[in-house]
């Protein structure tokens, strides 16, 4: 039988639950999930079936992400609930898929690990299955292992497995809706710059590749929550003399006004410039030289560009802010290529949060 995968949480004692109710049956796993987003949240949760289904040891296939085709089906049902339209209209979508793929590779049953989720609706998803299977003589399944205490058992598997753990479905518009009382989704935000952002998706998926070399070479590890205070920057734009101009904004840099202004002419320059810092009497906003900068790392850097492509890693960049300006300094820093006497606009925006994030500790537990 081939069974459609939509996460490792949900998959992984489902397939277990399979195997005890078709013993006979050898079962083939197909990840096809267009609704996932953003991207790096959709190859999140595949690296973590493909892990799941290693230690099942069951062959995996993974479908396209055609995320378009997706949103042009659902088009128009943005705004529906949870368990709504939108929700019967994704289920089509993807049993279509999955049952073209079971077709296809001769399979002659079909099911999905939809059905032990407890935000899906059971009636939803063996209504798709039913309807797309019909037209191609391939029998579904909709058993439900959510009873009895079955739902517990899974997140005990998930947590003894130590297997990702998502906190929403995957579709955006249902995201939107969790963190509609939140000023900005951090799920969305990457920055340009290509840093690894704490407790952002890229910092978990270069988690769980250490998770799955770790398990590959038998070693002892554990994953521990842990509460911390997260930053984002959500906008920013220095000008001088009303001319945008090239900058980098160090992590933990917090604007307590979102647009603030200043004149520096030469003799105040030359008065407060302090081995390539100057710090402005307006929101404590430190600017340092990048050649300053740059010999705190040992001329790391061939030149500023070169610093805006390959910045620091955001640890890195922790490390030095608290060696210079102490554990709780959370004063914009903001590296410019030369400090020049000119009129200075900083219009910026951040935000300070509470969080939680998962980490690895390696060796005996």
């Amino acid at each position: 039988m081939l069974v459609h995968i939509c996460c490792s949480v949900d998959s992984h004692y489902f397939i277990e639950e399979l195997r005890k109710a078709y013993p006979k049956e050898e079962i083939i796993a197909y990840f096809y999930d267009p609704n996932i987003h953003p991207l790096s949240e959709y190859e999140l949760r595949f690296l973590d079936v493909k892990r799941s289904c290693e230690k099942l040891k069951i062959k995996l296939y993974k479908g396209e992400y055609e995320y378009e085709k997706w949103l042009n089906a659902v088009r128009g049902f943005e705004d529906e609930p949870e368990k709504g339209a939108r929700c019967e209209i994704c289920f089509d979508l993807r049993m279509g898929s999955s049952v073209e793929f079971a077709a296809k590779l001769g399979q002659k049953k079909l099911t999905t690990t939809l059905l032990t989720s407890p935000k899906k609706d059971l009636e939803q998803l063996k209504n798709a299955l039913q309807k797309e299977c019909e037209p191609y003589g391939i029998e579904f399944l909709a058993p439900d292992f959510r009873k009895n205490g079955g739902t517990q058992r899974q997140f005990a598997l998930a947590k003894e497995q130590k297997l990702y753990h998502q906190n929403y479905c995957g579709c955006i518009y249902g995201l939107k809706k969790q963190k509609q009382d939140k000023n900005f989704i951090d799920e969305l935000m990457s920055p340009i710059n290509r840093q690894i952002l704490p407790g952002s998706i890229e910092a978990r998926i270069a988690l769980y590749k250490k998770i799955t070399m770790l398990e590959r070479k038998g070693k002892k590890f554990d994953i521990v929550r842990q509460k911390f205070l997260n930053y984002r920057l959500l906008s920013a734009l220095i000008k001088l003399n009303k001319k945008p101009t090239k900058c980098h904004i160090l992590f933990y840099s917090h604007f307590k006004n979102s647009y603030t202004r200043f004149s520096l002419d030469e003799n105040s320059l030359n008065k407060n410039l302090k081995k390539g810092f100057y710090k402005s009497t307006k929101d404590e906003i430190l600017f340092i030289e990048f050649q300053n900068f740059n010999s705190y790392f040992k001329n790391k850097w061939k030149d500023f560009e070169d610093f805006l492509k390959y910045p620091l890693k955001v640890e890195e960049e922790i490390k030095w802010r608290n060696k210079l300006f102490g554990a709780y300094d959370l004063s914009p820093i903001i590296v410019l290529e030369k400090i020049l006497p000119a009129r200075y606009e900083i219009i910026a925006k951040s935000e300070i949060y509470f969080d939680i994030k998962e980490k690895l500790v390696k060796g005996d537990i």
